[in-house]
């Protein structure tokens, strides 16, 4: 088979798909990239260039449509070129967040596209809305909505669409879910085993065991996204009731997602200039290897995963497959995957005290609650497993949409009840002319 992928930053959510291929033989493999470390070999990257920067002084509400745009044009050239050579794929696959897919079909109008639809942003009942601490203006709201401009574009080209769970393809506008299937990359359970042998030893020396009462968190940066701000205030009632425990907190200091502060600053930064902690308690283990990560969750006495209503972190499906008793969110991407009491703890995102008890129950079982490790890793078995669902299922998907078939892996399935969607809050302007925002009066 010949597949054309696209994602910028490779292989993204598309590697197990890539080495599967290159295992399996007889297939040809583009990837259209920007340019990263990562390499698979049998897997040729077509690493693009835009050819300018977004225009300077766009409105900031389209600046990012048109870097997208810009994305978009620099993947066609590869593709064109690829065409000019005789190259036609029986399938494009691509990630529809930033541009890349835009305009494949424009090259190869009777190629399948299918596009990985990750989230469909909103202004009222998901992230943007979701922390009062972080508040967006009556000009952010203005703002996200033209955020899914890529996205909608990507939605009209895409032959099918892919998203990894129930809850982020029900953001998508309803008429277009009935063309997203659910399926999610999978998680290696094989290799994401439990290791009550496991030893972790510290940069002073110390070597920590599952004897100890070790607590984890982590996060690819440490932002409010993820509920750092929420675990940092919890932790000194946290140390206070646990004498004996070590935190151990896995993320780096830029931002991924949400706002970002004035320059120099982090988010480690300003919390941890709110809060007094034990630096000898607290360890701040920035980006790690993969493998010291697998580590580090194996040694987790207690895990810890707080997100707002977003995309699902692989970390948290990873952990439960390591045997982690996990603490999540009482939010619904957290939910979908972890059932209260059954194979978790669930907690108010900003209770710090829902989070220190659930950590001070689990710390105070006497097997600190095996059966729900247990139950939380045959979950991920039975739902996530890598090679023997998930992978399946999303190869089923590519053949028969390679071969013009209606897809019959992970569809959707209409509500018992369709639910009215919730009034919208009414945005009441200013009486005044000068309370307008000044740039929504200039129109920036």
């Amino acid at each position: 088979m010949k597949i054309l992928f696209a994602h910028q930053n490779f292989p993204g959510q598309f590697k197990h798909l890539c080495r599967h291929f290159v295992e399996e033989g007889g297939h040809e493999l583009y990837f259209l990239t920007r340019d990263n470390q990562n390499r698979i070999p049998g897997v040729e990257r077509l690493v693009y260039e835009p050819q300018r920067e977004v225009t300077r002084g766009i409105h900031h509400y389209i600046a990012e449509y048109e870097k997208a745009i810009l994305y978009g044009q620099a993947c066609v050239r590869h593709v064109v070129a690829l065409k000019e050579r005789g190259w036609k794929p029986d399938i494009m696959i691509g990630h529809n967040g930033w541009g890349e897919t835009l305009f494949l079909k424009d090259v190869f109008p009777d190629v399948p596209m299918l596009s990985y639809f990750e989230f469909f942003y909103n202004s009222w009942d998901a992230d943007c809305s979701f922390d009062p601490e972080y508040p967006m203006s009556f000009d952010d709201r203005l703002r996200v909505r033209v955020k899914n401009s890529t996205n909608l574009t990507g939605l009209v080209a895409a032959d099918w669409g892919l998203s990894p769970t129930n809850w982020q393809r029900s953001r998508y506008p309803l008429e277009f879910q009935q063309k997203i299937s659910v399926i999610h990359e999978g998680v290696n359970t094989d290799e994401l085993v439990p290791d009550p042998t496991v030893t972790v030893t510290l940069a002073d020396g110390r070597v920590l065991t599952r004897n100890d009462e070790v607590i984890t968190y982590v996060s690819r940066n440490l932002e409010p996204y993820r509920g750092f701000h929420t675990v940092m205030r919890a932790l000194p009632e946290i140390l206070r009731r646990r004498p004996n425990a070590i935190v151990l907190m896995i993320g780096g200091d830029d931002v991924s997602y949400g706002r970002r502060l004035p320059e120099g600053e982090t988010y480690k930064k300003k919390y941890l200039a709110e809060v007094n902690i034990d630096p000898s308690r607290v360890l701040f283990l920035g980006k790690i290897p993969y493998e010291q990560f697998v580590g580090v969750l194996r040694l987790s006495a207690v895990h810890v995963y707080l997100t707002y209503p977003f995309v699902l972190s692989w970390s948290m499906l990873e952990a439960m497959s390591l045997g982690c008793m996990v603490v999540g969110s009482r939010t619904p991407p957290v939910m979908e995957a972890l059932e209260h009491e059954k194979t978790g703890l669930l907690v108010d995102f900003f209770s710090t005290t829902e989070l220190a008890d659930a950590v001070d129950r689990v710390l105070d079982h006497p097997t600190r609650m095996q059966h729900l490790r247990d139950a939380a890793r045959q979950h991920i078995i039975n739902t996530y497993d890598l090679k023997r669902i998930c992978l399946p299922q999303t190869l089923t998907l590519i053949r028969e949409l390679a071969a013009r078939k209606r897809p019959t892996v992970g569809l959707w399935k209409p509500p018992v009840q369709m639910a009215a969607p919730a009034a919208a809050k009414p945005v009441i302007l200013p009486a005044s002319r000068s309370r307008v925002p000044a740039n929504l009066r200039r129109g920036r």
